[in-house]
């Protein structure tokens, strides 16, 4: 049984069972619905006072939360019909601009006015499910979810493999009530960073449209930065949802490997892939990982995880004693601005709650990022081989037909070598673990770059940008590691720079209540996207 277990670690990344000492959390009956484990999330959460996104001071400036939309619900002072028709025409207006913003891939008016009057309904009875009631959430073109086709950006995967159902996280979150808006963009088969995607329109960035929004889960990330959502799902394979959430300013939330039933997700990558989560604050993504967590399906291959355990957010007595574990030269391997801007919030985050820094050193890095791409690559082929043998390699973009070109010349020796790379990998993150609680590093190496006109119709190789992108990514994925990253200020043009987060196996609560900390003090300072939509507005 040991035996098994070991290779089960080296080849699905399915971490044993622990029990780690985790302070201010609260335990969660396996058996409670996702509804119910919404409620529990809420009593989690401190009080806010209500403030307007209106607010024409930059410095004053919030998204609109899920407790927000409940609260306005509730009291009458909208209806989810009502924003259900300003979300509309929102998609409408970004689709007509001058550089059209590209959010979605697909969505059906006529399915979000049905589910937004069935909500409307519900609140009228003074009976909504949960929270989530009447809340638009979008969902990234790389799960299952009705009445949608699953495209994973191309113009041809859902003809040889068909969606069926909704996935399993999409089918909580419509046990909650929340609203299903629709299909957002991503980078085509995830295989790229940018989020440019030649069949669908590129998604741009709400903090400066002529900019990237990142990939692979870009229109996730770019429809909570414009207000059009306060969560949205995406898919991390390799950093795709913590880095268009840096780069768009937004949260992205990664759980540990195994922690989120991956039933109905496009097995593009099945052994560093997993759903996250991309929200406005770090209240929202508890709600909306309170809503998809649980017991999975029995048909996925895990062990026991540990007891689901939520953050007291709402604590009057914070974590304490946090020690991070930073890599100098890892660390600083990014512009100057994003150096200085995360040096600046680290420092200030063990200040404000008297935490530590740690130095360490994480060897072969570059090793396991080759090993990483590696896996993936060789995943993502093997998953498509039957399609791949018929498929007119015309109707993929450049840079998705050069990657799986590259993949498909992997052999199953250099597979199993990144294997071996992987378990190497662990055992030396769990030394570092056994000095620090949580790694970090920024989120990316630059801030969103610059979209051109000839990317648009064919696709983009930028490796150079990409490899920035992507050079803080590889432990969560590969390691099957949860990450989180926080908005924690912007460069010289405005555009936003992350901080992330990195912890132990089950340590979701941790990463949060750091994550929290991070962001109240940071949130003062927001800025309000060029590209924003204020759906819970009353005219």
């Amino acid at each position: 049984m040991q035996r098994w277990r070991r290779h089960l670690c080296l080849f699905l990344c399915i971490h044993l069972l622990v029990y780690l000492n985790e302070q201010e959390v609260e335990q969660i009956d396996s058996d409670a619905s996702p509804a119910e484990r919404v409620q529990r999330a809420m009593n989690c959460l401190p009080l806010t006072l209500e403030k307007s996104v209106d607010d024409s001071n930059s410095s004053s400036f919030r998204r609109w939360t899920i407790a927000d939309y409940s609260r306005a619900y509730s009291s009458g002072e909208i209806t989810p019909r009502k924003v259900a028709e300003q979300f509309i025409n929102a998609v409408h207006e970004s689709s007509r601009a001058a550089l059209p913003m590209s959010f979605f891939i697909n969505y059906d008016a006529e399915d979000i006015l049905k589910q937004a009057t069935e909500s409307t309904l519900r609140y009228e009875r003074g009976d909504p499910i949960s929270a989530l009631d009447g809340v638009p959430i979008a969902i990234k073109d790389e799960i299952d979810c009705s009445p949608y086709p699953t495209t994973g950006g191309t113009k041809w995967l859902h003809k040889v493999r068909p969606c069926t159902g909704d996935a399993c996280c999409v089918m909580r979150l419509r046990s909650c009530g929340a609203i299903i808006v629709g299909k957002t963009n991503m980078h085509e088969l995830g295989a790229g960073t940018s989020g440019i995607n030649p069949h669908y329109g590129t998604t741009r960035n709400p903090y400066h449209p002529n900019k990237i929004a990142g990939g692979s889960s870009s229109g996730s990330a770019a429809v909570v930065s414009a207000g059009l959502c306060p969560a949205a799902l995406g898919v991390d394979g390799g950093g795709s949802v913590r880095m268009p959430a840096s780069l768009c300013g937004v949260i992205g939330f990664k759980p540990t490997f195994g922690r989120i039933p991956h039933t109905g997700v496009l097995p593009l990558n099945w052994t560093v892939g997993m759903v996250g989560i991309l929200a406005g604050t770090l209240e929202d993504a508890l709600i909306v990982y309170a809503a998809i967590s649980g017991q999975l399906p029995s048909h996925e291959p895990t062990i026991l995880p540990p007891k689901l355990l939520f953050p007291l957010l709402n604590s009057t007595n914070p974590i304490s004693e946090i020690k991070f574990a930073r890599y100098g030269e890892w660390f600083n391997d990014c512009s100057d601005e994003i150096r200085i801007c995360c040096s600046n919030a680290l420092h200030l985050l063990c200040e404000h709650y008297k935490w530590k820094t740690v130095e360490v050193t994480i060897p072969e890095i570059e090793s396991m990022r080759l090993a990483h791409y590696l896996t993936i690559g060789s995943e993502c082929t093997t998953s498509l081989s039957s399609a791949l043998e018929k498929l007119d390699f015309a109707e993929l973009g450049w840079d998705a037909r050069v990657a799986l070109r590259v993949y498909g010349a992997f052999n199953s020796k250099e597979y199993i070598k990144a294997q071996k790379m992987r378990n190497r990998q662990m055992q030396i993150h769990k030394n570092i673990f056994a000095k620090a609680d949580v790694i970090v590093a920024p989120t990316t190496g630059v801030t969103a770059y610059s979209i051109f006109d000839d990317a648009l119709k064919t696709g983009e190789l930028d490796y150079i940008n990409g490899a920035a992108l992507v050079r803080y990514q590889i432990a969560g994925n590969f390691l099957g590691l949860p990450a989180v990253t926080v908005p924690v200020g912007y460069d010289k043009e405005g555009l936003p720079i992350g901080l992330q987060f990195i912890g132990k196996p089950w340590s979701e609560p941790t990463l949060m209540h750091i994550a929290f900390a991070m962001q109240a003090l940071c949130i003062s300072h927001h800025r309000k996207p060029k590209v924003f939509y204020n759906l819970l507005h009353k005219n």
